[in-house]
C-alpha cells in the first residue's frame, strides 16, 4: 500500500495525491487549513478510543459557523454514543459494521419542523415550508454544516466517514431516533480514532479539468478515461479488485436495485411531513 500524505506534507505532495498529477505551474496558496482539507480520506476502521471530551462540541460550534439560507439553520443533528443504538442504525444502514465500532455516530438531520414551531408559536402561517425549495434549501444547511464538523474533526487528528445509507429506511431511522415530522436523516457520519492497523489513502479525484469551468460549462467527459486508468491503479495498490470509476458509477445509477430502498424516498419524505410541491 503506498503511504498517503497527511495535512502536515506539503501542498504539492497532497495535491499528487489528490490528482495523481503535479500541481499546476502557479503559486498556490499554503496554509493549514487547505492542507487539512486536502489531506481527507475516510476511514472505515476505527480504533475503541473515545472521542476526546470537548471535541463534539467544538465541532458543532464549527458546523454552527458554517453558511445557512437565510439564518434558516434548518438542521439538527443526533450524536449516538450507545452500542446498542448505533448497531441497530448500522443494521438500518445497509449492515455496515463500522458504523457500531466507531465510538460516536453523528445523525445529520433535514429540520423544518423547527421552523414549524416558531410560525405556531406566533400563531402564523408556514405555507412556504410544503414547498420543495424549503426542503432542498434545509438539505443544503446540513450538508454546509456537517461538512464544517468533518474538518474540524479531521483536524483534532480524528477520522470520519460519511454515511448516505441512512437514507435506505428513512421511516425506521426517525423511529429510532424519535425525530419529528417535517425531519429527516440525511446522512450519518462516523466519527474516531482510525485504526492504525487500517490505514487508508487519499482517493484520486477527477482532474480540475473536468469539473472547474470558466465563464460557461465545458464539459468534461474527455478526462473520464484518463481518470479511469488512474482509478484502477488506486485499486490496485489499495489491495482491491481492480475496477475503473465509470464501471463503479454506472453500477450505481444501472437501475433502482442500484438505490437499496432510496427509490421510495419521496413517498417517505411526504409521508413524513414534506409536502414537495
Amino acid at each position: 500500500m503506498v503511504d498517503a500524505p497527511t495535512s502536515s506534507s506539503s501542498l504539492a505532495d497532497l495535491w499528487k495525491a489528490r490528482y495523481r498529477q503535479p500541481p499546476p505551474d502557479v503559486a498556490l496558496p499554503e496554509n493549514t487549513v487547505v492542507r487539512g482539507l486536502m489531506a481527507h480520506r475516510s476511514v472505515r476502521a476505527f480504533s475503541p478510543a473515545p472521542v476526546p471530551q470537548g471535541a463534539l462540541e467544538a465541532a458543532i460550534a464549527a458546523a454552527q459557523s458554517a453558511s445557512s439560507s437565510c439564518n434558516f439553520q434548518a438542521w439538527s443533528v443526533i450524536a449516538v454514543t450507545d452500542p446498542q443504538r448505533r448497531a441497530r442504525l448500522a443494521k438500518l444502514a445497509g449492515d455496515q459494521a463500522f458504523i457500531a465500532q466507531a465510538p460516536l455516530f453523528l445523525v445529520w438531520v433535514a429540520d423544518l419542523s423547527r421552523l414549524e414551531h416558531v410560525a405556531d408559536a406566533r400563531a402564523q402561517p408556514h405555507v412556504a415550508l410544503d414547498y420543495l425549495e424549503s426542503f432542498t434549501m434545509a438539505v443544503a444547511d446540513t450538508s454546509f454544516a456537517a461538512q464544517n464538523a468533518a474538518a474540524a474533526f479531521e483536524s483534532f487528528g480524528l477520522g470520519i466517514v460519511y454515511v448516505g445509507a441512512v437514507r435506505n429506511e428513512p421511516g425506521e431511522i426517525a423511529s429510532e431516533l424519535g425525530l419529528p415530522p417535517r425531519t429527516v436523516a440525511v446522512f450519518g457520519m462516523c466519527v474516531g480514532h482510525p485504526d492504525r492497523k487500517h490505514p487508508t489513502a487519499i482517493k484520486p479525484r477527477l482532474p480540475q479539468s473536468a469539473v472547474l469551468h470558466h465563464e460557461k460549462y465545458a464539459g468534461g467527459e474527455a478526462e473520464v478515461p484518463a481518470y479511469d486508468a488512474t482509478m484502477t491503479r488506486f485499486r490496485t495498490e489499495q489491495g482491491l479488485s481492480p475496477q475503473d470509476w465509470s464501471t463503479t458509477v454506472i453500477g450505481r445509477i444501472r437501475d433502482v436495485q442500484a438505490l437499496h430502498g432510496r427509490d421510495r424516498l419521496r413517498e417517505e419524505l411526504v409521508r413524513m411531513g414534506f409536502e414537495l410541491r
